[in-house]
């Protein structure tokens, strides 16, 4: 077996030189992280429990949308069958978690979807996606602090009645509209992450608390205004779907947005104290609360109120109000404004150890890897991240972003159950070790050479008679059938490397395809063939042939497994394609420009100080012995 070194230099000769070494840039892989590659002093402290988990979990899943949801969707979609839609909504978002439970738990490193993606699929993919959760986080965490002021008004009197400390005013001769309470409240959490990990999981737990209890006490008297009214809203005339099963999984494809931030735990894998148990349970668990919580809330308020007289901007308050409980108004806006500080923290949480996790990688400036020694927090990721979000935050009004939030995140959900896939049926055989263990990666590798010179799994006649090769055949029948299995494991990985590509592929002309309703029916139904096939036959392939045996020692063994592969990851990139091409021409349009920002800053420096940049690959199988021998060496 052979050892390659990976002399990817500067330059490159001649320009197909140099074009061959730019797209090798984009597929090298890293390795999982190892005691071997932890330098000490550079690692997050490991404080967190399943039950901070769940706080960080249900905080990051359970914003104030939730208040505005059952409202807007209701009456647009799913009429009373609102539960239905946020039943299915969490189905769907359930593909995705179980493939970031298995890929956390054999990966617990900082970086979530970044790193999994640089492990499994490449760099230049694991660079895209980084820089797309880049902005997702500082958009969503502006977004959620701008919304945080007009709810904390209604508690001073008014929407207008904030301290002018805080309240929100227009800049003469410019449309812009500062807003310092928001700015002031990302600042506070900021702080509050830079304190340590332990400390800001136990406020965001306090907070989450109290918006659950808000939640419960909605559905409890909620419920019990209902019994004692009869349940007016589902004795509707249009019955149960007044907009048809397609309202219904219309409205699916809104509030399956409300279940975003179960992605906050596994970025934060790398300080978790049993990350193999306690990350799909705090994955799968806070997902549950979420998806329960949601379904008994609509459940209770489209039984309230009928579906066509609800407010789309405040239906649970106006439902309680319709009811005679005007007091309750206060208890649910505490409730969104609780959710919101929640979130905030959710959101601004994860970024960090992202750019972290780019810096420890060479692909941004080792300014962001650096971690305080006492908190061990990487305090100028933090402070950067919260600067950034509190400017933005103060001076715009990112709503009409939102968008390019739930782009991120669903090319985070994507690149993850892509790399599912890839490492059930072709994980990464080689792993890149520095070059300053090349003295024992050569004695290595002289060890197993000087043992016998095989040759497509034959060993060669000393004597060079070709005619001999029938004798050793029977003379070393393991070596022969050891290199006849090898040349049929490299036919597997082949096939299952291109299935994987065949089904996506096929996903995206199916979704492109489907959701392109200007185009004429005879070539969008061709194209929806054409796509829906190569999908099914990536499909039926994957499922026919064996998976890589190296599968159950990838990464850290003892994990999570993700169940019902390949059909679970290929439906979770089918529902994340589909709703990604249904974003809008606008959202798109935006997110591009920042996509071409990150190329760039990949072209000039990313690609040139990655840790990738001078490696040496080798069989994974070698690894360990190469660090005894390299020990050995200096002893």
């Amino acid at each position: 077996m052979g050892f390659v070194v990976d002399s990817q230099k500067e330059g490159g000769g001649t320009s197909g030189g140099g074009f061959l070494w730019g797209f090798r840039s984009l597929m090298r892989r890293k390795q999982v992280d190892s005691a071997h590659g932890k330098a000490k002093g550079h690692q997050l402290a490991k404080e967190l429990s399943i039950l901070q988990l769940l706080a960080i979990g249900v905080g990051s899943t359970i914003g104030a949308g939730v208040y505005v949801l059952v409202g807007t969707v209701a009456r647009e979609h799913s009429g009373p069958s609102l539960a239905l839609s946020f039943l299915i909504a969490g189905i769907a978002a359930a593909l995705s978690a179980f493939c970031y439970a298995e890929l956390s738990s054999r990966c617990p490193s900082a970086g979530s979807a970044y790193h999994y993606s640089y492990i499994c699929v490449g760099e230049g993919a694991a660079w895209m996606i980084g820089w797309a959760l880049i902005l997702e986080y500082t958009i969503g965490g502006s977004a959620v602090a701008r919304g945080i002021s007009p709810n904390l008004a209604l508690f001073f009197g008014g929407p207008d009645s904030l301290p002018v400390f805080l309240a929100r005013v227009q800049i003469p001769g410019l449309d812009v509209v500062v807003d310092p309470c928001a700015a002031i409240l990302v600042l506070v959490v900021t702080g509050l992450l830079c304190v340590g990990i332990k400390e800001s999981s136990l406020v965001q737990a306090i907070v989450t608390t109290a918006n659950m209890f808000v939640m419960v006490f909605v559905i409890i008297a909620g419920g019990y205004l209902g019994f004692q009214t009869g349940w007016v809203g589902y004795e509707v005339p249009n019955g149960y779907f007044p907009y048809g099963v397609n309202g219904m999984l219309a409205g699916s494809a809104t509030v399956f947005f409300a279940f975003i931030g179960f992605d906050s735990v596994a970025s934060t894998a790398e300080e978790v104290k049993n990350p193999q148990r306690d990350l799909p349970l705090g994955i799968g668990i806070s997902l549950s609360i979420c998806c329960i919580l949601y379904m008994l809330v609509s459940v209770v308020i489209v039984g309230l109120v009928p579906f066509y007289a609800m407010d789309p901007d405040t239906p649970i308050s106006s439902a309680f109000a319709s009811h005679g409980m005007q007091w309750a108004v206060y208890i649910i806006t505490a409730g969104a404004v609780t959710a919101l500080c929640s979130t905030l923290m959710g959101s601004l949480l994860p970024q960090p150890r992202i750019l972290m996790a780019m810096a420890r990688d060479g692909l941004l400036p080792a300014f962001f890897s650096r971690i305080n020694e006492r908190t061990q927090i990487p305090v100028n990721s933090t402070l950067t991240t919260g600067i950034c979000a509190a400017i933005l935050a103060f001076f715009m009004d990112v709503s009409q972003l939102a968008g390019m939030v739930s782009v991120g995140t669903l090319l985070a959900f994507t690149i993850v159950a892509i790399s599912i896939l890839i490492l059930r049926y072709v994980p990464p055989d080689e792993v890149p070790l520095p070059s300053s263990l090349q003295d024992s990666i050569d004695t290595v590798s002289l060890q197993y050479s000087s043992i016998t010179k095989i040759d497509g799994g034959i060993p060669k006649d000393p004597a060079g008679d070709s005619q001999g090769n029938s004798e050793e055949s029977i003379e070393y029948p393991l070596i022969v059938k050891s290199g006849q299995d090898k040349l049929d494991e490299q036919k597997r990985r082949k096939i299952a490397a291109w299935n994987i590509a065949f089904v996506c592929v096929g996903v995206l002309i199916l979704t492109s395809a489907a959701s392109a309703e200007y185009v004429p029916s005879i070539p969008r139904f061709t194209m929806c063939g054409v796509g829906g096939a190569l999908m099914l036959c990536g499909l039926i392939v994957l499922s026919w042939i064996d998976q890589d045996d190296a599968r159950h020692s990838f990464g850290h063994t003892g994990g999570f497994m993700c169940p019902f592969v390949p059909l679970l990851p290929i439906a979770c990139v089918l529902v994340n394609v589909y709703l990604l091409i249904n974003l809008g021409a606008g959202t798109w349009m935006r997110v591009s420009a920042w996509m071409v920002i990150g190329v760039l800053v990949y072209l000039f420096y990313g690609r040139s100080h990655s840790s990738l940049l001078n490696v040496v690959y080798v069989p994974a199988a070698h690894v360990e012995e190469i660090y005894r021998s390299s020990t050995d060496d200096l002893a």
